[in-house]
């Protein structure tokens, strides 16, 4: 049986300079859910042209928009690239400009030319679950989003929040306080199971 073999990482968004390519529809939904979990991203917009729509989100969010055609000197001091334009070999373009420059890209709709998925996320104040189906069925990692969205507490953001304060009164070396951690929410666990 396959399995997902991608490792998750939950990434500083406003400490990373990120390129989207393309204005219309496929990057406006890139950009709308990449600052709806990260608002403060600092993104760049290239394109020749934007839709309406994704002029405002970016201008919400401070995205700041080009209007030109792609040129790889765009890629200069980028970390992270998405590429969503109508255009195959723009993007087949892009991607081999990014693999050259050891920049992480996706390239919308085509897992091949991916190094990264932008899955499904679910955030409830402190708490940030990702949901990846390998970039095989959006879908499915919609519906599980719906899903996580209605089964999670909303106050599980104040639990995290009183375990933090707790974890700073433990003494002792990590591992001790590893082991009281466990145990604490363990015990919460049973109790909210019990209920």
């Amino acid at each position: 049986m396959e399995r997902n073999n991608l490792y998750p990482i939950f990434l500083k968004c406003r400490t990373l300079d990120i390129l989207i390519v393309g204005g219309g529809y496929v990057a406006e939904e890139k950009l709308y859910f990449l600052t709806k979990s990260s608002p403060d991203a600092r993104v760049t917009l290239v394109a020749p042209f934007f839709r309406e729509d994704t002029r405002r989100l970016a201008g919400e969010f401070g995205a700041k928009l080009i209007e030109s055609e792609y040129h790889p000197g765009y890629l200069q001091d980028q970390h992270l690239v998405i590429a969503t334009t109508d255009n195959p070999k723009v993007n087949e373009k892009i991607f081999a400009d990014c693999r050259q420059r050891h920049i992480l890209v996706n390239v919308a709709d085509n897992p091949p030319l991916c190094d990264f998925y932008m899955g499904g996320i679910v955030t409830k104040g402190h708490v940030k679950i990702a949901i990846s189906t390998n970039g095989k069925s959006p879908t499915t990692a919609k519906r599980l989003r719906q899903f996580f969205e209605a089964v999670l507490p909303d106050d599980i953001s104040r639990m995290v929040e009183y375990l933090n304060a707790y974890r700073k009164t433990l003494a002792g070396d990590f591992e001790a306080k590893v082991n009281e951690m466990n145990e604490v929410t363990q015990k919460l666990v049973a109790q909210k199971t019990e209920i």
